[in-house]
């Protein structure tokens, strides 16, 4: 019986042990629940917010020319600005900046291509970038161009931007290619009256042209009359328009499928060229020279026309000017000075597909911030010295040449940069007019020796 009452005890002290240790388990439980529902814990996010504190760091590469203004004369000071100003709105994505030159950029460009090593954004202009969306080296910009912003921008502009339906630039700034005037120097020879300055449209005729080359070799001996170049690629916008113009010729067909240069104006423009050349017009080894040699020339005060300006070369050239002159756009002139056709100068930004669609979308969110954004929009737009791309925004300069220049967008033609084969078309011309300047082949031979080849091109990149 005693037994049997100490066993009791005993089995009454174990249950009320268990019961005070089970008890201890669930308090530990409910605490463990309540910490889980603190403000410290990620589980408390709501779906919204746990996307914004998860949002993955994307980083990107832009290389760019110098498209902006230098910054108290540093290249890329500016553009990282810019990169300063998206990281305050976008923290997440960071940008690194690559500046590269006019010589050497575009074989930089192609070197990284072909390595596989292209960069996420490029600031360009059409004539290679629409040749990379033609070998799909492009992601499409179509989702960050709603319908009103396509229709409030010029169809001119828009051809140069795409490749089918597929928008591959987005445009930023143009201006039409021109050229350009000392006007000081006219003041000085007292030959202003032969520049057609006092006419609203600026229209001129090749003979009065001519006849103000003629002036300034006379009265002005140390200066060139007008420049010329023909050693590269670079800047071949500005000898096509004076080439065309002069000869009021197209440089290829209306539907871009052959050469239209070899025609008889075409040739006639060159022979004027030759000529002009021969009797110390035009500057002497220009065969020799490149568009950077040409624009010294203007800018050093050595030369009194520059034959590829623009309102953005204007801005962009002023720092490098070593003599202080008024320079003035001027179109090209024609046989009988009717309206010239100008090929617009035209930037946009670009994205690569590098296959990676965080990096896509995170460059075209830079892109959208460059072009678009409310404050920094315009402020960029103002350092390229450009016009805006699109039709409604104008106003935001002062200044006759700026006033004129919007007025010569009227003038502006689709041009050859969008043709099949374009890059390898580009690469044809300047040894035509080097042999017809140097006397190699006639004006005709050199201009029929180019549209074969270049009809070639435009074949091979139709079948490619």
């Amino acid at each position: 019986m005693d037994l049997f009452k100490k066993k009791g005890f005993l089995l009454f002290v174990i249950l009320i042990a268990f019961s005070l240790l089970f008890s201890a388990c669930s308090d530990g439980a409910e605490e463990t629940e309540g910490n889980a529902s603190s403000d410290d814990s990620p589980s408390s996010d709501t779906p919204s917010e746990k996307e914004e504190n998860e949002e993955e760091e994307v980083e990107v590469t832009w290389w760019t020319f110098p498209n902006f203004q230098a910054l108290d004369g540093e290249l890329g000071k500016y553009e990282e600005q810019i990169i300063t100003a998206f990281n305050e709105k976008h923290p997440n994505i960071k940008v690194n900046l690559e500046m590269i030159s006019f010589e050497g950029g575009p074989e930089k460009l192609n070197l990284a291509i072909a390595s596989d090593t292209a960069p996420d954004i490029i600031y360009d202009a059409p004539g290679r970038i629409i040749d990379w969306g033609k070998k799909d080296l492009l992601a499409p910009l179509n989702d960050m161009m709603p319908e009103e912003v396509v229709n409030d921008i010029s169809p001119a502009l828009m051809k140069q931007s795409m490749v089918g339906d597929q928008i591959y630039m987005y445009p930023f700034n143009t201006g039409p290619f021109m050229m350009a005037v000392n006007k000081t120097l006219f003041e000085e020879i007292g030959a202003l009256d032969l520049l057609p300055l006092d006419r609203e449209d600026r229209t001129w005729t090749v003979e009065e042209y001519e006849t103000a080359l003629r002036a300034v070799k006379e009265k002005a001996q140390d200066v060139i009359p007008t420049g010329f170049y023909a050693k590269s690629t670079a800047g071949d916008q500005g000898t096509r328009g004076y080439v065309t113009n002069l000869g009021a010729s197209r440089f290829l067909s209306e539907d871009y499928s052959e050469v239209a240069i070899n025609s008889e104006g075409g040739v006639e423009a060159l022979e004027w060229i030759v000529q002009a050349s021969e009797e110390e017009l035009i500057a002497p080894g220009s065969a020799s020279l490149d568009a950077g040699d040409h624009n010294d020339l203007f800018l050093q005060g050595k030369s009194a026309f520059a034959i590829n300006y623009s309102v953005v070369l204007k801005q962009l050239f002023a720092p490098d000017k070593t003599e202080d002159f008024e320079d003035v756009l001027l179109p090209y002139p024609t046989p009988d000075g009717s309206d010239p056709q100008l090929e617009p100068f035209i930037g946009g930004l670009a994205v690569f597909n590098n296959g990676d669609e965080a990096r896509i979308e995170a460059s075209k969110t830079f892109v959208d911030f460059v072009i678009n954004d409310p404050e920094w929009g315009e402020k960029n737009l103002k350092q390229t010295g450009g016009l805006s791309a699109r039709n409604s925004i104008t106003g935001i300069y002062e200044g006759s040449e700026y006033e004129y220049s919007e007025l010569a967008r009227k003038f502006i033609t689709d041009p050859p940069t969008i043709a099949d084969g374009y890059a390898e078309i580009r690469t044809y011309w300047f040894p035509a007019l080097q042999q017809a300047v140097l006397g190699s082949k006639t004006p005709q031979e050199a201009l029929d020796e180019f549209a074969e080849k270049a009809n070639q091109a435009i074949k091979d990149g139709q079948e490619d």
